[in-house]
């Protein structure tokens, strides 16, 4: 059986030389091509995307993670579209409890990339349900805020949202608060708002390769129907969930109607479409930026932080800090399975 030796990485040993969906056993720097599939149910697979990699990036990972007693069995190099560079996933088959996330952010800051953890990892080619927080996650925005913005209130709303995203402010109370100060407000201003939605880099591309393998998708957001409705038309959703804004005579009331959408029910709308689906949790996941996303993310098989706070970051299973949603392929695409990747 051939193997590649990596114990001397030189510019003359081209990453490429892990063959694309092939895993490979790791022994003293010499690296063997497995005969089976690492088991997804047992162990944790760290998953290093976004980065320019070469052997050395290899070989700084396997000792990072043996740092922290998480020995690597196994390694695969993987691209799960053609519109993300090639990942490297590093196997620890005796190990389940993941490295705190900023931990791993700091490591991999140091080597130009992105590193997460995932433990039984959902898998693309199964239906599944995608959850998703609104604003700040599908679309680049706070709606909140800019209505603040048209209303000159702006500083007001933003400081408000920014201490609820950050878990310092009650949700709900939040909510009210804020859009009280948003009373009198025209509703064609907010049809103005709706028309010029900006959708968060990937997101669209994300949704379209989803549905093309049966996953179901959903908005459960604090932010407010009218946007909701749009971003569904943009990115095919299948339904969303979030909040009413009351108008009197095409103005805000400057209240909300109903059940408010806040970190509580985020989780229940999860559990219930999963229950409606009747999916394995694994094949659930959450995506969200704030801090009243931590219960959905925590219920769902993987919850994931989008651009988060670092509270959210650190309590999340994985994080994706910059760049495309596309990449959340790469938690979803793992060389587990018999299908070939995109």
């Amino acid at each position: 059986m051939s193997q590649i030796n990596m114990a001397q990485p030189t510019a003359e040993q081209p990453l490429q030389r892990l063959t694309l969906n092939t895993w490979f056993s790791y022994s003293g720097g010499v690296f063997t091509p497995l005969d089976h599939i690492p088991n997804k149910a047992l162990g944790l697979f760290s998953i290093a995307f976004a980065g320019d990699f070469e052997e050395k990036h290899t070989i700084n990972i396997i000792d990072f993670l043996a740092t922290h007693n998480q020995t690597v069995t196994a390694i695969c190099q993987y691209q799960p579209d053609l519109g993300l560079s090639p990942a490297l996933c590093f196997y620890t088959q005796n190990c389940d409890q993941a490295i705190n996330p900023l931990v791993l952010q700091e490591f991999s800051n140091t080597l130009d990339c992105q590193l997460v953890q995932v433990a039984t990892p959902p898998n693309l080619y199964e239906p599944g349900l995608l959850v998703m927080d609104m604003d700040s996650t599908a679309i680049t925005i706070e709606c909140i805020d800019e209505i603040a913005r048209l209303a000159d209130v702006y500083d007001e709303v933003a400081s408000v949202t920014a201490l609820a995203m950050a878990g310092k402010l009650d949700f709900s109370e939040s909510l009210n608060q804020r859009v009280a100060k948003l009373a009198g407000i025209e509703k064609s201003l907010i049809e103005e708002l709706k028309g010029v939605l900006p959708l968060m880099p990937g997101i669209k591309a994300l949704c379209q390769i989803l549905k093309q393998h049966n996953w179901y998708l959903a908005i459960a957001s604090g932010g407010f129907v009218p946007f909701a409705e749009r971003v569904q038309e943009l990115i095919n959703l299948d339904e969303v969930h979030a909040n009413v804004l009351e108008f009197k005579d095409d103005k805000l009331t400057g209240k909300v109607l109903g059940t408010i959408v806040d970190a509580q029910q985020k989780a229940i709308i999860l559990e219930s479409l999963q229950q409606k689906l009747e999916l394995e949790k694994s094949q659930t996941v959450a995506i969200g930026d704030g801090a009243n996303d931590l219960i959905m993310m925590a219920k769902a098989g993987l919850g994931v932080a989008v651009h988060g706070k670092p509270k959210v970051v650190e309590q999340a299973q994985a994080a994706i800090c910059e760049g495309s949603l596309l990449q959340l392929l790469y938690m979803l695409a793992i060389p587990l399975e018999n299908e070939p990747a995109l």
